[in-house]
C-alpha cells in the first residue's frame, strides 16, 4: 500500500463525514466525546476495531499495543501508555465496557511462545511479552500452544484490569463490564469468554 493510497482514502473519508454529513463532525467537536466502548486491540495490521465492529467516528475509544496486553497497575514515574489509556477512558470518559479484543496468528504471542530465531534479543518486546508469561505454563503440542497462549494472555489481561483500583470499584458497582473477545482471521469467527469459563463463538 502506497502513502497516494492513504491519501485518496482520507479523500473518501471526508467526502463521507465533512462533505455529505456536514453536522456529523461538527456535533463531534462541539459536543466532544463520548464514547461507551473501549476497546484494547493488537497492532496487528489485519485487527481493526473500527472495521471489524463497523463503528463509526466517536464509538469507540480504542488503545492498540502490541498483543492486545494488559500491564498490571504500577503507578510510578516511568511510561505507561496502556495504563493512561484506560485511566482516561474509566475516570474521565465514564467508559461503560472495556472489550480486549485477541486475535489468532499473534505475532507478539508466537515470539512469547517461541522466542528469537537468529538474534534472540529485543529491547523492548521481550519484556512487553513477559506480562502474560505465565500464558505458557501449560505446554500443549504445535500451532494448539499458540491458540491456547492467546486465549489465555486475554484472560490475564482481564485479570490485570481489576488490579486498577478505580476499574474494581467501578465493575464491583455494575458501572463497567469487562469483555475478552478474540476475533479468528481463518475462521472469521468472534469469541467471547464467558462467564462460564469457556470461550464461545458469540459471531460467524
Amino acid at each position: 500500500m502506497t502513502i497516494n493510497r492513504l491519501i485518496d482514502g482520507f479523500k473518501s473519508f471526508r467526502t463521507t463525514y465533512f462533505e455529505k454529513q456536514p453536522e456529523f463532525y461538527r456535533n463531534l467537536v462541539s459536543e466532544g466525546q463520548s464514547p461507551e466502548v473501549m476497546v484494547i486491540a493488537c497492532s496487528d495490521s489485519r485487527v481493526n476495531p473500527s472495521i471489524i465492529a463497523s463503528a463509526n467516528p466517536g464509538e469507540l475509544f480504542i488503545v492498540r499495543n502490541v498483543a492486545n496486553l494488559v500491564p498490571p497497575y504500577e503507578p510510578d514515574n516511568t511510561y505507561h501508555g496502556t495504563s493512561a489509556a484506560i485511566e482516561f477512558a474509566v475516570r474521565d470518559l465514564n467508559i461503560k465496557h472495556i472489550v480486549i479484543l485477541g486475535h489468532t496468528h499473534c505475532g507478539g504471542i508466537r515470539r512469547l511462545c517461541e522466542g528469537g530465531k537468529d538474534d534472540n534479543s529485543r529491547e523492548f518486546i521481550d519484556g512487553w511479552m513477559s506480562i502474560v508469561r505465565q500464558a505458557t505454563d501449560e505446554k500443549i503440542e504445535s500451532d494448539d500452544q499458540l491458540r491456547h497462549v492467546e486465549h489465555k494472555a486475554v484472560n490475564i489481561s482481564l485479570d490485570n484490569l481489576l488490579s486498577f483500583p478505580w476499574v474494581k470499584t467501578r465493575v464491583e458497582a455494575g458501572e463497567l463490564t469487562l469483555h475478552g473477545w478474540l476475533f479468528d482471521l481463518e475462521r472469521g469467527e468472534l469469541r467471547a469468554y464467558e462467564t462460564s469459563g469457556e470461550w464461545e463463538v458469540i459471531a460467524g
